[in-house]
């Protein structure tokens, strides 16, 4: 499994703006072949940060998300608004077990 985690600020104003963005491509990245899981925070300390959680199967499928359409398009609309970061860090993960 690959995560990864991208956190990034906007104006408290834009932020609306940007996680409409992120939650506008959410049905198109979760059916994008290796994505498991697709999930954008608003931060609870502060009015200015989003976090977006990904998981993909393996690395080749989150390279094929970042050239994806969708990734170009939030790219677009969120690097305008974007104060400070993005940070992205990636992680290799082994699932150990899933509980329902």
């Amino acid at each position: 499994m690959f995560i990864a985690i991208v956190d990034f600020s906007t104006t408290a104003t834009d932020r609306v703006r940007a996680l409409g963005q992120l939650e506008g491509e959410r049905a198109q990245v979760r059916s994008m072949r290796g994505n498991i899981a697709f999930r954008v925070y608003a931060s609870r300390e502060d009015d200015r940060t989003v976090t977006v959680v990904h998981e993909w199967a393996d690395p080749g499928s989150f390279a094929a998300y970042l050239a994806s359409e969708a990734f170009a398009r939030s790219n677009a609309v969120l690097r305008p608004m974007v104060t400070d970061g993005p940070v992205s860090r990636r992680f290799r993960a082994e699932l150990v077990e899933s509980v329902a």
